[in-house]
């Protein structure tokens, strides 16, 4: 009887290994945040604050949120993070998802902070501050 020859059998493997990579370096995004997330709040917020991206009233407060959102979003379900990135998955090409979030949550949900003045740019302009600071915890 001849062998059944299954050509997909190597893309498959490709594919499982590639997605095993992702799920590795999203995991390891997620740890560092969680760890380092004080350290990552204090300078996001002072970027944000100096590129003139957001107006507040109490950085410290600002500072709070900023670490509370770093520290949920490893607990929260993989549907949550999509959803909420959903919006803005096409802003750039290999997009950071952490820094996608936050941008979302600035855009949606921080503007209508009391402590929140003002939030000024664009979302590439909000994407690309924010990554600024996230890029340290993505692996190379």
């Amino acid at each position: 009887m001849a062998r059944v020859f299954n050509s997909n059998s190597a893309t498959d493997k490709t594919i499982r290994a590639i997605d095993r990579k992702r799920e590795q370096e999203r995991r390891f995004m997620l740890s560092q945040a969680f760890k380092n997330a004080e350290e990552l709040s204090t300078r996001l917020v002072q970027r944000l604050i100096d590129r003139h991206i957001i107006e507040t009233t109490s950085e410290q407060a600002m500072r709070d949120l900023f670490t509370d959102q770093l520290r949920s979003i490893s607990n929260m379900e993989e549907f949550d993070i999509q959803f909420k990135i959903a919006p803005l998955r096409n802003l750039a090409t290999d997009p950071n998802f952490i820094s996608l979030y936050l941008t979302q949550y600035i855009i949606e949900d921080l503007v209508d902070h009391p402590k929140v003045q003002d939030v000024f740019g664009d979302d590439l302009d909000i994407y690309l501050t924010v990554d600024s600071v996230l890029n340290k915890i993505r692996p190379s």
